[in-house]
Formats: structure tokens, C-alpha cells, sequence
């Protein structure tokens, strides 16, 4: 027997909304509640030392927005965003998507689809952060591989050994100090950062 698909819980979650007091967020806030959902709404900033932490989702006004009323940097946002669209002017939908809208709600918002834009925004932002943590450890790998061969060069330059008799000598150091081959090369390249080369003396 097949089971059945999971259904999100959001009860006791908290929203943020960043919109000017109008009947859009009398709108959300009651569609907020029928999912167990409690907002606090702002206008016309968020408070720079808000805890990000206690919000599961954020809804910001895309018609009379600007970059100088979140504390985060566009395209930073901590939590799962939505727009509120009345405009559908290209440079309002341009800067929502700068500003890192992962769902988007047409206003004026009626007595649906809060519960469906907050399942699509959650969703996008996982896969978002998911990358960006992906992309994070390609470049973090990278950086210790050039460290290696960095490492190795510097071995081939002080002891004038081979690529392979360098490598192998970085090794041999790195299972002695019982570290990985990564942190003994960057031990390394510390440990002669401004050092003269033998080979450069000579």
C-alpha cells in the first residue's frame, strides 16, 4: 500500500510582512491564521536587529519596495520570500527577482493562495540554499587542491625534487603528522610564506 504524501505543518510559524497597512495584509494575516501561521507586519522598513531565526517566510511588497528597508543584502534573504505584485511593470517584477523572490502572490490577495505560495517559496529557497552550499563546496575544494599543488611546486623548488618525488614527500609528511594531505600543504605554504627558496639563493 502506497503511503500518503507528507503535508506540511506550519503550525505555530511565524511570517514577516513588509508592506504598508492596507486590506493585502488584513487578507494574508487571516489566511495566515486558517494555517496556524502568526505574522508580525512592518512598514516602512524591517528593524535591523530582527531575529531571523523565528520567521519561516517573509512577504514583501514588490509595488513600493526598495533595497533600504531589509537588513540583508538582495538575494540574501534568510528565509523563504514572496512577493506581493500589484504592478506588473517589468522594472517592479525586475527588482523583485533581484531581491530573491522564490514565489510571488498578485494583489490584490483574496481569500486564497497563501497556503500554495508558502509550499512553492519554501521549496525553491531549499534547493537555492542547497546550491549555494554545493557551489561553496566545489570552491572550498578547489581552493585546497591549488593548495597541493602549490605545496608541491614549493617542494620541487626548496628540495629539487621531482613533481612525483614532491608529492610523495607531501605524503609522507602529511601521514607522519597524521593530518590530511590538504592541511599539511597549507602547514607548508605558512611555514615558508616569505621565505627565501634555496634555489632562488643559489
Amino acid at each position: 500500500m502506497s503511503r500518503s504524501p507528507h503535508t506540511p505543518n506550519f503550525q505555530h510559524r511565524r511570517a514577516l510582512i513588509l508592506h504598508r497597512p492596507h486590506p493585502t495584509v488584513d487578507a494574508i494575516n487571516r489566511q495566515l491564521t486558517q494555517i496556524g501561521m502568526a505574522a508580525d507586519s512592518f512598514w516602512p522598513e524591517l528593524p535591523s536587529e530582527i531575529d531571523a531565526a523565528v520567521y519561516s517566510v517573509v512577504f514583501f511588497d514588490a509595488d513600493m519596495g526598495h533595497d533600504s528597508q531589509f537588513p540583508w543584502g538582495a538575494g540574501e534573504a534568510p528565509m523563504p520570500a514572496i512577493a506581493l505584485i500589484g504592478s506588473e511593470a517589468p522594472g517592479r517584477i525586475a527588482w523583485a527577482i533581484r531581491r530573491g523572490a522564490d514565489a510571488h502572490l498578485l494583489k490584490p490577495v483574496a481569500g486564497g493562495g497563501i497556503y500554495s505560495a508558502v509550499l512553492i517559496a519554501r521549496e525553491a529557497f531549499e534547493r537555492r540554499l542547497s546550491l549555494r552550499l554545493e557551489v561553496m563546496g566545489l570552491k572550498e575544494r578547489l581552493s585546497k587542491r591549488e593548495s597541493v599543488a602549490e605545496a608541491t611546486a614549493l617542494l620541487m623548488l626548496i628540495e629539487g625534487l621531482s613533481p612525483a618525488e614532491a608529492y610523495r614527500a607531501l605524503r609522507l609528511r602529511a601521514m607522519t603528522e597524521r593530518v590530511s594531505i590538504e592541511a599539511m600543504a597549507g602547514r607548508l605554504l605558512e611555514q615558508n610564506s616569505g621565505r627565501p627558496r634555496r634555489h632562488d639563493s643559489a
